[in-house]
Order: C-alpha cells, then sequence, then structure tokens
C-alpha cells in the first residue's frame, strides 16, 4: 500500500461524507421516489470524485486508487450474481402462481377479532413473497386501512401494524434489495446473512404480535371483513392457487438449510419455478407470451420474458395488478448499479485511508462488541435522518466498520445483521426519508402518526445492541481461523 504523505485530517476525511449527504439531500428534495432511479447514483459517483481529489492532495496515486475501486467492486460481483438471478426466481415465482398463492393464503388470515396481528401477518407474508415493503404497504396495506378504519381502529394504529409485517417480510426476503445489499457491503452470502439475521429479527416481530394482541384484545371491534373478497377472488380466477405449489419455495429452503450455496441454490428454485408454471399456469403462460395455439412457443417466451425482463398478470382487480408485476433480472439493474457506484465511492475511501480516519473516531467510544454494534446502529440512523436514503444508511456504514469488525474477529454477518436491524427498518421512521415519505402519502398517514406504533421498526435496532452486549449469537473467528477479508 502506498503510504500517504500525511495522515488525513478527520475533516478532510469527512469532505466527502458530507458532499454525499449535502448531494443525496438535494436529490430527495428535488427527485422524491425517482432518486433511486439513477441520481444517487450519479451522487457516489461525484462523492467518489471528491473523494480521490482529497486523497491525491494526501499523496496517493490514481493506480492506487483505481486498483482500490476494482478489487471493491470485484468483492461485490457475488452478491452483483445473487441479485440477478433473484430477479429471474421472482419472475419465474409469479408466472407459476406461488407468489400470488402466498398473498392468497396470507390474506385468508384476517379476522376480525385479531386484526392488527392479522394485518401484520398478512403484510409479513406479502412482502415476503414479493421482497418488497413499498408493493405491499401499496397494496394490501392501503386495503387493510380502509378495513381497520371500518372496525373503527385508529389511523396511527392500523399503520404500525402495516408498516411492521411490510418491514419484516422485506428485510427477511431474500427477494429484497436491501437484505442483498447488506451482505454485499458486510463481506458475508445472503443465506448466510438471513439465517443469522433470524436471531435478532424473530424476538423483535414475536414482541411486536404479542404488543398487537393485547392492544386488539382491548378493544372492542366490530364490522366484518368483506372488503377482501373480491381481492381474493380476483387471485383465485386467475391462478391456479393450491398449497402444492409451495413444494417449491420448501425446496429452497430445504437447500438453504443444508447450506447449500446461494447462487445454485437460487438457480434451482428459479427453474423449479418455470416448471411449475408450465405444470399449473397453462393459460398464464399464453397471456405473458401473448402467443396462442403454439403452447411449447408460448412457455419458451413466457419463461425467458419472466427470468430477463417485467412481466405483469391481469386480473379484474386493479390492487391486484399492482401486485402481480415483477421486473426479473432487469429490475434489478438499478440496484445493481446502486452497488457499483457505493463500492467505486467506498473503494477510493477505504484505500486511500479516508474511511479508517472516520471509522477510528467513531470506535474510540466503542470498548467492546457491544458498544460497537451500537456505534454501528447509531450511524446507520443517522445516516436515515441525514441523507434521507435507506440504501446510503447501509452502504456509508457498512464501508465504515467492515474492517473493524474483522480486525476485532467479528464475522461479517454481525456487520450485516446490524445494517438491517438497523439501517433497513429504521427509514420509514423519518418523515423525510424516501422510505419515510413514501409511505405516509401512500397511506395518508403521517409519518409521526404510525411512528409510536411501527412496534417491530423501534424494536429491530435495540434488539441487535442487545444481542451484541449479552453475547448472544455473535458470530466470532475460532483461534487460528482465517479471518475472511471485508468487502475491500
Amino acid at each position: 500500500m502506498v503510504k500517504a504523505k500525511r495522515r488525513p485530517k478527520l475533516i478532510e476525511a469527512l469532505i466527502p461524507v458530507i458532499f454525499l449527504t449535502a448531494l443525496i439531500s438535494i436529490n430527495v428534495f428535488i427527485f422524491g421516489d425517482d432518486s433511486l432511479s439513477g441520481s444517487n447514483q450519479i451522487v457516489l459517483i461525484l462523492s467518489a470524485s471528491v473523494a480521490a481529489v482529497v486523497a491525491m492532495r494526501l499523496g496517493f496515486k490514481w493506480d492506487h486508487l483505481l486498483k482500490g475501486i476494482v478489487k471493491s467492486i470485484g468483492s461485490a460481483m457475488s452478491s452483483i450474481l445473487i441479485l440477478l438471478l433473484i430477479g429471474a426466481l421472482a419472475g419465474t415465482w409469479l408466472l407459476s402462481g406461488i407468489v400470488p398463492s402466498m398473498i392468497y393464503y396470507g390474506l385468508k388470515i384476517l379476522n376480525p377479532t385479531i386484526f392488527l396481528v392479522a394485518a401484520c401477518i398478512v403484510c409479513a407474508i406479502v412482502s415476503l413473497a414479493t421482497g418488497s415493503s413499498w408493493s405491499t404497504v401499496a397494496t394490501i396495506g392501503v386495503a387493510l386501512l380502509g378495513i381497520g378504519r371500518a372496525l373503527g381502529l385508529p389511523d396511527g394504529l392500523i399503520g404500525g401494524a402495516i408498516i411492521s409485517g411490510a418491514y419484516f417480510g422485506d428485510k427477511m426476503s431474500p427477494l429484497s434489495d436491501t437484505t442483498n445489499l447488506a451482505p454485499a457491503m458486510a463481506g458475508t452470502d445472503l443465506f448466510t446473512h438471513i439465517r443469522y439475521m433470524a436471531w435478532t429479527t424473530g424476538p423483535s416481530i414475536g414482541i411486536t404480535l404479542i404488543i398487537f394482541t393485547i392492544i386488539g384484545l382491548s378493544r372492542s371491534q366490530g364490522g366484518q371483513i368483506d372488503d377482501i373478497a373480491p381481492v381474493l377472488n380476483a387471485i383465485d380466477n386467475t391462478f391456479f392457487v393450491s398449497p402444492w405449489l409451495f413444494l417449491v419455495p420448501a425446496l429452497v429452503i430445504t437447500l438453504i438449510v443444508r447450506k447449500v450455496p446461494a447462487l445454485p441454490a437460487l438457480l434451482i428454485g428459479t427453474l423449479a419455478g418455470a416448471l411449475f408454471a408450465l405444470i399449473f399456469q397453462p393459460h398464464i403462460i399464453e397471456q405473458v407470451s401473448e402467443i396462442y395455439g403454439n403452447f411449447p412457443m408460448a412457455a419458451y417466451v413466457a419463461v425467458m420474458k419472466a427470468m430477463y425482463t417485467d412481466i405483469s398478470v391481469t386480473t379484474d382487480h386493479a390492487m391486484v395488478n399492482s401486485l402481480l408485476e415483477t421486473g426479473g433480472m432487469s429490475g434489478m439493474l438499478n440496484t445493481v448499479w446502486l452497488i457499483m457506484c457505493a463500492m467505486i465511492f467506498g473503494g477510493i475511501m477505504e484505500s486511500s485511508g479516508l474511511l479508517q480516519r472516520i471509522t477510528e473516531s467513531v470506535i474510540k467510544l466503542a470498548h467492546n462488541t457491544g458498544s460497537l454494534v451500537a456505534a454501528t446502529a447509531g450511524t446507520c440512523v443517522f445516516f436515515n435522518i441525514t441523507a434521507s436514503d435507506q440504501y446510503l444508511s447501509i452502504v456509508v456504514p457498512g464501508r465504515m466498520f467492515a474492517e473493524t469488525y474483522r480486525e476485532r474477529g467479528l464475522k461479517p454477518q454481525v456487520l450485516s445483521r446490524t445494517l438491517e436491524d438497523s439501517g433497513t427498518v429504521t427509514s420509514v421512521l423519518v418523515p423525510w426519508n424516501t422510505c419515510g415519505a413514501t409511505q405516509a402519502i401512500v397511506l395518508g398517514v403521517p409519518t409521526l402518526t404510525f411512528l409510536p406504533y411501527a412496534f417491530f421498526n423501534i424494536i429491530s435496532p435495540f434488539m441487535t445492541i442487545t444481542f451484541a452486549y449479552f453475547n448472544i449469537k455473535i458470530a466470532r473467528y475460532a483461534k487460528g481461523e482465517e479471518k475472511a477479508p471485508s468487502v475491500e
């Protein structure tokens, strides 16, 4: 490593981060939700340029910085491949009726006497199936809000149940972009991340459901949940809905449990979804391919489209239609773009020692594992508030702390879990964050109104900190075990 002529001052190391935060804030103000479609990626590139200028003033050569960029991007290639394959899996699982069946059976859980718990569970199932909290809130969430109002429940309470369930599913779904982004930043693989995250996420959602049960049973509720019937009918009339379709998710879960590598497991799940589409949904095959009378050709076209591009299935219910859409591999390209731009920024920041300088200042107060995890969680929340973007709340802290976790003998899944427990779930609690603003607009419920009742989102960061302080399920390298390199 080329030695810098002088050690960077803290303010010098912070210049690229301040620049990044300022431009992201401007992006959110000007572009709103569309800031995720490219402008944030450009900001990361511009911030990387600022970091490069600072690094060169410290004495680093461009060739050294370029090697850092290439190394950084190269370390994320596995995650990028997984992300693309997940896009294909989402497509074949929609085509085969697996995702619609999950939504169908999830909605049937609804019961007026335990509405809040049921709403939370339904949103969790739908979000787990689709990998998107945004789609869940904008569709099923809106419908549940209307039902809850009819039952006389306050908007904030209903919104809290919807948000809690939607973000649980988003956080645990292998189809979610943030669930792929966190392990990419920390330097671990997707399935290890999900398995390890379950230890803190399980108690968090369990406590949340208990709270909603107590609140629900303490209220006098009347009315019937009839508004959901048209949704069920629309799915049932369009797809062949059956528990048999869950054999494919069960297969993938089995492969994950048996620790089959992510890429082969996802490829098997994708191909199994395609096979089930041919067996159970021939009419959907024809609708998607727009080819009739030649099933082999229709099957080939529909399956290929499902894997590589956006497809949609049309029913007689507008809300259901908005759920039955997927972008295939192409739908993941914005996230791939984001990861690559983030790795460029992180590569320069890390290879120049700027990131290390910032991290040193933060971890001075982190004398043990608990305080290190607390510092990481606090940094994630800080970026959710200042950068107004959940992706940046994962990317920047992930880059900042990856090396420190490794040096302290902590495996990367400890960091990836902390990033999701603190970055992903708290984004929706900030009114000016892209997530908080979007969900408030979609639901028609102000962020600060549902915030006190979004129990899962509030509990999650405290749960991960508690686990760290009490040394519960903290993965460490064994003595003599080679420490895997962090994402560099």
